[in-house]
């Protein structure tokens, strides 16, 4: 690597010292030679100015016609508009000047999940650990929602920092259940969920590190669909572990799941994670073109993943309930099988390995190694040192990332490497078995929503109460195929305030995983359930 410096010889001002060049030392853990000091601190000094140039740069931002897309009646919603807590802020941004005739999501409105940029609105990403954050630009998301004709009617509440799968994280406070107050929404993505399932917006964005779209989704009863890593660009949205990144649509129904992603999906041009280089399929138009077809499912092979039902904590009534659901699928002409896929039981200790040293690394220091557009502002807050406030003000699962992440790179520091490395073995596990099947079926979560954890509850304490939870999830974060989460039935609550009171029941999940790109066969399956079954009354 060649010296990017046109001197050695530094500034009079130039503030890097013998003293800085020995701490710097330090925490490498090395030592120089005392004749060779003065050299590698003028070296060191002369970079340093390279630095100071860089940073005295304008920065690059994509840029936002705020004439055409202006961000009107921004406000918090009341205590009396926001009675589950799943809007953090509310807003009214549209399209003023393209005709709204016959664009794809013409009159729709839209939640975005409070960790994605909207330029001008203040962005929480559910906690309070760092306040005052205003992104500087829209995402692709949210650029591509406002051309498609969508108005976006504000940001919706998201679990503290995106650590946790379950709904009480969030700074602004417990996210309610749709069906039933005093019970868990799911996490990370709770308010987008809560917010389509009680229809105060007509879809919503997510965003799915480890099953942070599917998870509210199963708990909420609504459609939430993690797309093929790549397939939609990540860029301005607050990053959990770069290669687990995903973000999607939750909706009400399969259509309009397609329907958005037909709107959002396709390389920008500035995150390099977008590997689908040509133009993606017209998901809701292929879908919706061929209406008798849609019930029509002769000559498919379907495989329910056996390993997906041995989990310890799988509630026989969700067991249940999937297996009655998958098996409507015969009904339509498919073929039904169970598929043996070993290294899926595994497949949440390889996204675990990946998930702690990588989200730690991805906020200390922060993104590195990537072609990507950096939220600076967000790096800035995130990667920042520790203070014990701010630590305090996390909750338990960022506290578990950062503690188990900064041991592993100390005490395993081939851990990510080599879980990386598994993660690939993992994808070719399951897509050995899509050669025969055309898609693969598992339980979404393997229980019930549960109620939230006592006030004052421990760190163990509030872990306990979601072990297991991302057993179906987070092994396709780690492999990157397509999942989706679609409503299969009703079951009654057996703990919580729910217990004993008539017709107290929350929603279960089926998971549909494609092969890579693979969107146009899971919706078809998951539309043709739809049609055909009113999981409600399951």
């Amino acid at each position: 690597m060649s010296n990017p410096m046109l001197s050695v010889l530094p500034k009079y001002n130039n503030p890097v010292t013998t003293d800085i060049l020995q701490s710097t030392c330090r925490d490498l853990g090395i030592q120089l030679q005392d004749h060779e000091k003065e050299d590698y601190r003028r070296l060191l000094a002369t970079y340093h100015e390279v630095a100071e140039d860089i940073m005295a740069m304008e920065d690059y931002l994509p840029q936002v016609d705020l004439n055409r897309f202006p961000r009107e009646e921004v406000y918090q919603p009341s205590p009396e508009e926001n009675r589950h807590n799943a809007w953090a802020v509310k807003c009214s941004i549209k399209d003023q000047e393209a005709s709204r005739d016959n664009q794809l999501l013409s009159g729709k409105t839209v939640a975005i999940k409070d960790m994605i940029a909207i330029k001008d609105i203040p962005m929480t990403y559910g906690t309070d650990s760092f306040t005052n954050y205003v992104p500087d630009i829209d995402a692709t998301v949210v650029s591509r929602i406002l051309e498609a004709g969508g108005e976006i009617v504000g940001k919706s509440t998201c679990e503290n920092l995106c650590h946790d799968g379950l709904s009480h994280s969030a700074a602004s406070g417990i996210v309610e259940n749709p069906y039933a107050k005093g019970y868990n929404a799911g996490g990370s993505s709770s308010g987008s969920a809560v917010l389509v399932a009680l229809k105060e917006v007509d879809f919503a964005i997510g965003a799915d590190q480890g099953g942070s779209i599917r998870i509210p989704s199963a708990n909420c009863g609504i459609v939430g669909l993690k797309p093929t890593f790549g397939l939609v660009p990540y860029t301005g949205c607050g990053s959990g572990e770069p290669t687990h990144d995903h973000v999607g649509p939750m909706t009400n129904s399969v259509a309009d799941n397609a329907r958005v992603l037909q709107a959002i999906a396709g390389p920008d041009g500035l995150d390099d994670r977008c590997t689908y280089l040509s133009t993606p399929p017209k998901y809701a138009d292929n879908l919706l073109e061929m209406p008798n077809m849609a019930k029509n499912l002769h000559g498919w092979k379907i495989g329910i993943i056996s390993e997906s039902l041995t989990s310890p904590v799988l509630d026989p009534r969700v067991k249940a309930t999937f297996l009655h659901a998958a098996s409507q699928l015969t009904t339509l002409g498919a073929t039904l099988e169970h598929v043996s896929i070993p290294l899926h039981s595994k497949g949440p200790l390889i996204w675990a390995g990946i998930s702690r040293p990588g989200g730690h690394l991805n906020r200390h220091p922060g993104p590195f190694g990537r072609r990507t557009h950096a939220l600076l502002g967000l790096d800035a807050v995130l990667g920042q040192p520790f203070t014990q406030d701010a630590w305090d003000k996390m909750y338990v699962a960022s506290h578990t990332v950062h503690l188990n992440g900064a041991y592993a790179l100390r005490r395993f520091p081939r851990l990510y490497a080599k879980s990386a490395n598994l993660s690939r073995a993992l994808r070719d596990a399951y897509d050995e078995a899509l050669k025969t099947y055309d898609v693969l079926l598992t339980p979404t979560l393997p229980f019930l929503a549960r109620s939230h954890p006592r006030e004052g509850a421990g760190p163990v304490e509030s872990v306990e109460r979601q072990l297991g939870l991302t057993g179906n999830t987070c092994p396709f974060n780690a492999t990157g195929h397509p999942a989706l989460a679609l409503p299969v039935g009703m079951l009654e609550v057996e703990e919580g305030p729910g217990v004993g009171k008539e017709g107290v029941k929350l929603p279960t999940s089926m998971q549909i995983v494609g092969p890579w790109w693979g969107e146009e066969k899971v919706y078809r399956v998951a539309y043709a359930w739809e049609l055909t079954n009113d999981w409600k009354s399951m």
